[in-house]
């Protein structure tokens, strides 16, 4: 398996179609509509798969999949899986797949014997636990499966959006971000809060420019979304 950090899953589904030379059938899934939608082809993780709802308190969930279904035989005879924002999704979900590919495919090994590419990034949102602790949530993530230990990472370096811009304030705004997410930023110990840089935002003084900047913004962003449905409505294969 391997573990891409990236823009969007859009790259590494690109790059998994590098790797799926002379082979033939590769299954795209994303942990969230918007992102399936980035994958050609792609549909959510619960939709492709038929995961449960109540993954969290099942001891060892399974896939709702007969050998002999649509998706059923499309996971016997695939070679090559792509999760799109997997760090979403709860442990149990990948080693579901696990037992599922093994079962579908009559193949002791990992998987199954397929190529499961995990794209995501740890830095984001984590598995959402209902009425859970911070500890609940990271005893979820991916990283704490015993499946984590056959995972190979591989980490992409370049901004690919920074470069085809060719901005200086994107590539500054896109480090601030890294440094936040890494916890370089310097933190108030008192407060336990960190001081945002000048250049970092457009930063309002009153909460009334607060709620007009924020309309102002979702009303554009708003308008990008029915652009896309108009667009997205007419894709085959792909489910919100």
């Amino acid at each position: 398996m391997n573990l891409g950090n990236s823009e969007t899953g859009r790259y590494l589904a690109e790059c998994g179609t590098c790797l799926l030379i002379g082979r033939d059938v590769t299954v795209a899934i994303a942990s969230s509509g918007i992102a399936a939608t980035l994958l050609d082809g792609g549909r959510t993780a619960h939709s492709a798969l038929k995961l449960p709802l109540n993954m969290q308190v099942i001891e060892t969930p399974t896939y709702n999949i007969s050998k002999y279904s649509g998706m059923g035989k499309v996971l016997r005879s695939c070679q090559l899986i792509i999760w799109g924002e997997c760090t979403m999704a709860h442990k149990k979900s990948l080693e579901a797949l696990n037992r599922t590919l093994k079962d579908l495919r009559g193949n002791e090994q990992l998987f199954g014997g397929a190529l499961i590419l995990l794209a995501g990034d740890f830095r984001r949102t984590l598995p959402v636990i209902p009425r859970s602790t911070p500890a609940d949530e990271l005893n979820a993530c991916l990283k704490s499966s015993v499946l984590w230990r056959y995972v190979d990472k591989i980490s992409l370096k370049t901004n690919i959006r920074v470069q085809l811009q060719q901005d200086e304030s994107s590539e500054r705004f896109a480090k601030q971000l890294f440094d936040i997410g890494n916890g370089k930023m310097e933190m108030d110990e008192s407060t336990h809060c960190i001081t945002l840089q000048e250049n970092f935002c457009h930063f309002v003084k009153s909460t009334d420019e607060l709620i007009a900047k924020f309309f102002q913004i979702y009303r554009r962003i708003i308008k990008i979304i029915i652009g896309l449905v108009s667009v997205l409505y007419f894709q085959p294969k792909t489910l919100m």
